[in-house]
């Protein structure tokens, strides 16, 4: 395993700049996952990692050696690729073992590390079979395969899982964890799905037009966004953003917006006049079925929809001709156009300046 270390990387394709100013440390065996939405330039990261694309400018350290002018071959990393990559022309067996027969290692070796490689991945069966004969999930086993058996310092994937349909993605999931955990390498994994990236890394770089905008544990980028645009990308259903200003009422400090009040936490340092986005997840504000609450705690709305999904159920409320997205476990026999009572959890609502859109620290 090895640390891999980005000091001030920059990436400019003619007048384009895909990555701007990046400092990050990945930790030897750590799983890292660089997330963001298409055009962020997480793969461009990746593939300067790779030595695929040269830096503009800054250094990139692996296992504390300047790679910037490296050749791919010689950074000992190995990269799984969205596509698999597979050489349609040779088995299963030859895909697996080809970066080792080219550097001529011994036959008995290479039939060892194949024959480990496989047994792990539980693909033993197909050694015998070529590409065109495997479907999405053995294809990928294969390709993580051959970047297994080469035992790098460093295993880069690039969207492996986005081909999969959701079932097998779930399954992939668990197996390319728990074949970081088995080998004990460092990881740097791609992807646009919050979901693989909350369920699989240690830590997550949130990357927005080639910024990084948070570095942090799944738990940390959920809990605490830096800003609006962490808050709106993680989570689902998606956070609820209200823009508004903090007023007063009955000697209280409100937030209002239109025609909407929601609460606050009793504690805030919260200006009267003061523009945020108020920001609450759907999972922190709950339907109540009774009228054992005081009003005062609570807002009305009405529901305009509500979609069960199984074990949640999740509701579009409207509150002074704004949405107002709710999910709560459980089934719910509401009817629509139904006035109901909502409890927020005010000790999980975020918020964020209107201008700069960046988190405000306001309880105390």
């Amino acid at each position: 395993m090895a640390t891999v270390v980005y000091e001030g990387i920059h990436k400019n394709f003619g007048k384009v700049q895909a990555l701007q100013d990046i400092n990050v440390e990945v930790k030897a065996g750590e799983f890292v996952a660089l997330l963001g939405p298409s055009g962020c330039g997480k793969s461009t990261l990746l593939r300067l990692t790779a030595g695929l694309d040269t830096i503009s400018s800054g250094n990139l350290f692996i296992d504390g050696k300047l790679v910037n002018r490296i050749h791919p071959r010689d950074r000992d990393i190995a990269m799984v690729f969205q596509n698999y990559a597979l050489y349609p022309q040779m088995n299963v067996y030859n895909n697996i073992a080809f970066s080792m027969q080219v550097k001529k290692v011994d036959k008995s070796e290479i039939d060892k590390r194949v024959k480990w490689a496989t047994k792990i991945l539980n693909i033993e069966e197909l050694l015998d079979r070529y590409p065109s004969q495997l479907s999405g999930g053995q294809a990928q086993r294969v390709a993580m395969g051959r970047a297994i058996v080469r035992d790098p310092k460093v295993f880069l994937f690039d969207e492996p899982l986005s081909n999969l349909d959701a079932k097998l993605r779930e399954q992939m999931r668990f197996e390319v964890r728990s074949l970081h955990d088995e080998l004990g390498a460092t990881t740097i994994y791609v992807t646009h799905d919050q979901v693989e990236a909350m369920t699989m890394a240690d830590k997550i770089l949130v990357m927005r037009l080639g910024v990084i905008q948070q570095i942090g544990s799944p738990t940390e980028v959920f809990d605490q966004p830096a800003n609006v645009f962490v808050a709106d990308f993680i989570g689902t259903p998606s956070i609820n953003l209200i823009e508004g200003e903090i007023t007063a009422a009955n000697g209280e400090k409100i937030f209002r917006s239109r025609d909407a009040i929601l609460p606050l936490p009793l504690e805030n340092t919260l200006g009267i006049g003061q523009k945020i986005i108020y920001g609450i997840r759907p999972q922190h504000i709950k339907v109540l079925a009774d009228n054992s609450e005081s009003a005062a705690k609570l807002i009305e709305a009405q529901l305009s929809l509500s979609e069960t999904t199984g074990t949640e159920t999740q509701f579009s409320f409207d509150i002074g001709g704004q949405k107002l997205i709710v999910a709560n476990q459980g089934r719910f026999g509401i009817p629509r156009n139904a006035k109901c009572r909502l409890r927020v959890d005010v000790e999980r609502v975020h918020f964020f300046d209107q201008s700069s859109q960046q988190r405000l620290a306001v309880i105390g």
